[in-house]
């Protein structure tokens, strides 16, 4: 069984007076409070995620 490689991503942006769809990305990254961690699968879809809002969050590690 291959392991799947994770990255950590952390919000570095508020989501205040940002569009609903931003918002709702931040929510399904697991993130919606300052400078919160999520280690996630990294997937396309996840990937994905991150580039539709990289103004609110940051690739920690990987």
């Amino acid at each position: 069984m291959a392991k799947n490689k994770t990255i950590v991503v952390k919000q570095i942006g508020s989501p205040i007076r940002r569009e609903k769809s931003q918002r709702a990305t931040l929510i399904g990254l697991g993130l919606n409070k300052m400078n919160k961690e999520r280690e996630l699968v990294d997937t396309p879809e996840v990937r994905g995620m991150i580039n539709k809002i990289p103004h609110l969050v940051r690739v920690v590690g990987e």
